[in-house]
């Protein structure tokens, strides 16, 4: 008996074979159905004229051989479909895998780019604070410059307009040194102005009011001259009002009209006195170009004022353009990060439901390996039953050959003794063997009906596999086919079980012939008993009888020859 495993077993071990290999498992951790080797069964003839007793359904025939081996071919190209399937499956979440780390590259990125532009943003507005501040500074300083000018030229106006309000000398005498001690308070004040000390006092002075100045001190030197000439005693009294009058207001007058003393103490101090007087034009006109300078400077600070004016209303622009543009950066960056933490929800979201997939498709993978180890089992316990039912049928075969030729060499015995009991029993044998050619008939139907439910078998495992992804209805169907296949199996038993019925009476006809062998034997010894007194009377008579009297003496060996060739 030729116990072929289940092809829709087969397949399905393929098809699990291929959903592990599409998973990233080892083919070596599921063992195919092709790794067995099977074992052919010897299909020897006998040497006797009747046919094998027993046939495998697997043996024999070139079309099962050519049937199964395109079953196997076609259960081949549908792994491989099936395998092709599952790589194209992988290869797909393979690309939406790397598609979702490009966009979240691209996500990082842009989040990196955005922070950079926040940062250059930041640090773009600290500058812009850092400058505003510097201008706060540089005008909080230019204003109170300004002011300190303004008091400085408020208070130089009210000094020159202090004089105009002194109390006046006698109208001959005081004149001269009144009108000459304003041009010395005047070149004191310029030579204060020009000290260190003060330098933000010398642009507030007019340069128009420098020649009246420069004329009274003019006029001051000549009346000095001319009062040399005129007397010592009226220029010792002018010279000692103006001075007391210069020295009350500045020190640069005093000293000069000490100067003036001296020279009128020595008249041949007139020159250097004239030596002085040009050196004081000179420095007037260094003082007339430093004012100017200074002018040009004041108009230039104006300028450079309005300028930071308008940067910083410029500056003041920029940081409200800046903050509204770091308010929508802030916004879009919210709105992004919004955005990202819902793609990332509904990614983690597909991840957990791809695990839990895959999670299934493993412990259902699981399964099916226990399945097909169990089914590999079973198919082993099979071949090993199989190899044991061929070894019983050989010897079987071996004994009926036996018997066979001793029954063909009784035959040849006892057909020339028992043609009437052997008629009998050719005739007996004729319709036992009619019988077992029946019962090898029916054996050949029950054989095309096991053909005919594989066939339906196999025709079921492909609408199975068609249908494979739905794995509950795959269950059913596994289910239904075992089913199936345990009443073909329990009809090969039975099949079985008629076959060793007819063994049985095979078994049963051999004994009934070896009876009528001992039969045959008794028949015989009773002929010889029944014909050998009738012989010997015979004999005696013709021996003993008054006719031959003188004949030689029979020899009882001859008697016995001739005793067996009568008996055939």
């Amino acid at each position: 008996m030729n116990h072929t495993p289940s092809p829709h077993m087969a397949e399905a071990a393929k098809s699990g074979a291929g959903l592990l290999c599409g998973l990233g498992l080892g083919p070596d951790r599921v063992r195919s159905p092709d790794s067995l080797t099977h074992t052919p069964s010897p299909t020897g003839g006998t040497p006797s004229s009747s046919p094998p007793l027993l046939l495998s359904p697997g043996l024999g025939e070139s079309g099962d051989w050519e049937s199964r081996e395109e079953l196997r071919l076609r259960e081949l190209e549908e792994a491989r479909a099936r395998a092709a399937q599952m790589e194209k499956t992988m290869r797909w979440w393979s690309d939406c895998t790397a598609n979702w780390r490009e966009k979240w590259s691209k996500v990082r990125s842009e989040r990196n780019r955005a922070r950079d532009e926040v940062r250059q943003l930041r640090q773009r507005l600290d500058t812009l604070t850092k400058e505003l501040m510097g201008a706060r500074r540089e005008r909080q300083e230019l204003a109170s410059e300004n002011e300190t000018l303004r008091q400085e030229a408020l208070r130089l106006h009210a000094d020159q307009a202090s004089p105009s309000h002194a109390p006046s000398a006698p109208p001959s005498s005081s004149t001269p040194p009144s009108s000459s001690s304003q041009p010395l308070v005047d070149s004191k004040q310029d030579r204060v102005g020009e000290g260190p000390g003060s330098p933000e006092q010398e642009p507030v002075r007019d340069v128009d009011t420098e020649k009246p100045d420069r004329q009274k001190e003019l006029e001051l030197l000549e009346s000095v001259l001319r009062s040399k000439a005129e007397g010592p005693d009226s220029w010792d009294a002018r010279s000692a009002s103006s001075l007391r009058s210069a020295l009350s207001r500045q020190d640069r007058s005093r000293l000069l009209w000490d100067d003036i003393a001296a020279m009128e103490e020595d008249p041949g101090k007139i020159n250097a006195l004239q030596l002085r007087l040009d050196e004081s034009q000179k420095v007037l006109l260094k003082e007339r170009e430093d004012k100017h300078a200074l002018s040009k400077s004041i108009e230039k600070l104006e300028t450079e004022l309005n300028q930071w004016k308008l940067k910083y209303e410029e500056q003041n622009k920029t940081k409200q353009e800046a903050m509204k543009q770091l308010n929508m950066l802030k916004e879009v960056h919210q709105d992004e990060l919004g955005r990202m933490s819902e793609d990332l929800e509904d990614e983690l979201g597909a991840r957990t439901s791809m695990d839990k997939k895959l999670a299934e498709l493993r412990a259902e993978m699981e399964r099916l390996q226990v399945e097909n180890a169990a089914e590999w089992g079973r198919r082993e316990r099979l071949e090993t039953e199989k190899l044991a039912l061929e070894r019983d049928n050989k010897k079987l075969r071996a004994q009926t050959e036996d018997l066979e030729e001793q029954l063909a060499r009784k035959r040849r015995q006892a057909a020339s003794a028992l043609d009437t009991d052997l008629k009998t029993i050719q005739t007996e044998l004729f319709e036992r063997n009619k019988e077992l050619a029946d019962m090898r008939h029916i054996h050949s139907k029950v054989k095309k009906q096991y053909q005919d439910k594989m066939a339906e078998l196999a025709h079921a495992n492909r609408r199975v596999e068609q249908h494979e992804t739905e794995v509950k209805k795959l269950r059913l169907r596994v289910e239904e086919l075992k089913k199936e296949l345990g009443q073909a199996e329990d009809e090969l038993d039975e099949a079985h079980n008629q076959t060793r019925k007819l063994q049985r009476s095979l078994d049963e006809q051999v004994e009934q012939s070896e009876n009528l062998q001992v039969q045959l034997e008794h028949l015989q010894s009773r002929l010889r008993r029944q014909k050998s007194p009738g012989l010997f009377g015979k004999m005696r008579s013709a021996r003993f009888s008054p006719e031959n009297p003188d004949g030689p003496p029979s020899d009882p060996d001859e008697e016995e020859e001739e005793l067996h060739i009568q008996i055939p």
